[in-house]
């Protein structure tokens, strides 16, 4: 133990001594963010799976009425009354991501997932379904064969077996586009280049790289926001966002942070996390319970029986806890290396981290998920 101490105060006294610095390196502005009304939207349906092999949804109420919905469309009336049991059929929820700039006529994939009861989607057909977006408007229509990764199985005793997720599956180009979105791309008097995260020196840095191609064209509005002043003109303003997001831009450098899953016990530390003079001990508490089973024979002129005893023992030992000192400016991911060359768990490097960062000496955003 006594070399492990020597070695970890060693790595600290070397670290701290060198801190080498982390070059960033360019990076394409298409990289940093996006732009303005240039992005997907979601959409959302509610439909019917037919064709199942006796894994549907049986005779739920919504179900039945959406299959009655289904028949009225194609002029086939079920009797009043009638509450078809519906095994071969099921309940789903329709979920597709409508690209930037789609226009009708084009297809996109769809997810198809059960609501019910419904054991298996495995073979089945979705019926005509319309897909809304927010707006409440369709804007697209989805109809196919299900491609299921998952399996199914149950034996008449009971049993079952799953392998991944039989209730979930999926159609490529299950849906027709039906409605194009207005993304101001042609009218908008400014374009928005919005950063993926917000940073005043990288918005600075890509302003200047975009008024160094185009003079005039970019103004800071936030940590976020570049607002670009583009020529009319679909053409033209698509010629110009081409050659913008191929600038390259050194981004600033990251936040210190470590964050930490408590349930895990994964620690992740970016480069510029470093720390300020600490003196850190740590010792563990051993509490070890044996119990034992004796054996108590009587005497051979007794007239007693033999029987059974039980003898408890608890002991508990603290190991000896030792003081590392730390002067200062080291890398922390140095000091998890040593940390752990120590025996340390990621529950303790935990605790110790949370420690730190309480005395003040982790110089960075600890985000605990």
């Amino acid at each position: 133990m006594r070399n492990l101490i020597r070695l970890f105060l060693s790595l600290i006294a070397a670290v701290s001594a060198v801190v080498a610095p982390v070059a960033v390196r360019a990076e394409r502005v298409r990289d940093l963010g996006t732009f303005q009304g240039v992005r997907p939207n979601q959409l959302t349906g509610y439909g019917v799976v037919v064709g199942l092999d006796g894994t549907g949804d049986d005779s739920l109420e919504y179900l039945t009425q959406a299959m009655k919905g289904v028949s009225g469309r194609m002029g086939l009336q079920l009797p009043v009354g009638v509450q078809p049991a519906l095994k071969n059929a099921a309940a789903v929820l329709i979920t597709a991501e409508l690209p930037a700039f789609a226009k009708p006529g084009q297809r996109i994939d769809i997810t198809v997932s059960a609501i019910g009861k419904a054991k298996s989607l495995r073979g089945g057909a979705l019926i005509l379904a319309p897909l809304y977006g927010a707006d409440g408007q369709v804007y697209a229509m989805a109809q196919g064969n299900l491609a299921v990764g998952g399996l199914g199985i149950t034996a008449k005793d009971g049993s079952q077996l799953s392998v991944n997720i039989p209730t979930v599956g999926r159609v490529d180009e299950g849906a027709t586009v039906e409605r194009a979105v207005a993304t101001g791309f042609e009218t908008a008097e400014v374009l928005h280049f919005n950063l993926n995260a917000a940073d005043f020196l990288t918005a600075q840095r890509v302003r200047d790289a975009i008024n160094l191609r185009f003079p005039g064209m970019a103004t800071d509005e936030d940590a976020v926001s570049i607002g670009l002043r583009l020529p009319p003109g679909a053409d033209t303003r698509a010629s110009i966002l081409a050659n913008i997001e191929q600038i390259n831009v050194t981004p600033a450098d990251a936040p210190a942070k470590v964050i930490i899953n408590t349930r895990t016990g994964t620690v992740v530390i970016n480069s510029a996390v470093r720390l300020g003079p600490a003196a850190i001990s740590h010792g563990k508490l051993v509490v070890r319970v044996d119990e034992k089973k004796n054996v108590s024979q009587p005497n051979a002129m007794s007239q007693g029986q033999t029987t059974t005893t039980q003898s408890s023992q608890i002991t508990a030992n603290e190991e000896q806890a030792h003081v590392a000192y730390e002067k200062g400016g080291a890398s922390l991911s140095k000091i998890v290396d040593a940390l752990n060359l120590l025996g340390v768990t990621p529950s303790d490097l935990v605790a110790i981290l949370e420690a730190l960062k309480e005395a003040g000496a982790l110089k960075a955003e600890m985000v605990v998920i």
